[in-house]
């Protein structure tokens, strides 16, 4: 069964978010690797193909429901902050913006009732709980330690474990 053509644009619109998404974390990797923190580097290589792979479910779903799947542009993400805690909040708040757009296709699949939409989107609900409580307890261990050299190569070595 088809899903409706608000529903088709919606899940597409979120495909391109995921991809932004992990464009945005590819970016951040790549700016820890330059600042040699290979440990927050690593954690955000790992991020970025958790979206990619949230984008390839969103994918999947629009071909399972027969629909078609638009592969959008992606947006340039930043290229530098002034340190480690500012990226992590950057990422903390991403996470939150991203959990309101899966909210709104929750909206959307409720009012709609379209059930399957909406049990697809269960997962992705618990997901983003997940990604705010664990880029928001990174950001609370700065806010914790400070945000000094020692600190900041205690984080990166735990996050290197990942």
């Amino acid at each position: 069964m088809k899903i409706s053509d608000s529903m088709r644009e919606a899940i597409n619109e979120q495909i391109k978010a995921e991809f932004d998404s992990a464009y945005i974390y590819l970016a951040m990797s790549a700016y820890f690797k330059s600042s040699g923190l290979d440990g927050m580097a690593h954690w955000m290589k790992k991020q970025y193909k958790e979206e990619v792979e949230h984008a390839e479910k969103f994918i999947d779903y629009l071909y399972e429901r027969g629909e078609r799947v638009i592969i959008p542009d992606i947006a340039k993400p930043k290229e530098s902050y002034s340190d480690a805690l500012e990226v992590f909040k950057t990422a903390y708040a991403h996470e939150q913006y991203v959990t309101s757009r899966i909210y709104k296709l929750v909206d959307l699949a409720v009012s709609e009732k379209d059930y399957a939409t909406q049990s697809m989107l269960k997962w992705f609900v618990d997901e983003q709980m997940e990604e705010e409580d664990n880029t928001g307890s990174i950001v609370a261990k700065f806010e914790l330690l400070g945000n000094d050299k020692h600190s900041v190569y205690m984080i990166d070595r735990e996050l290197a474990s990942r």
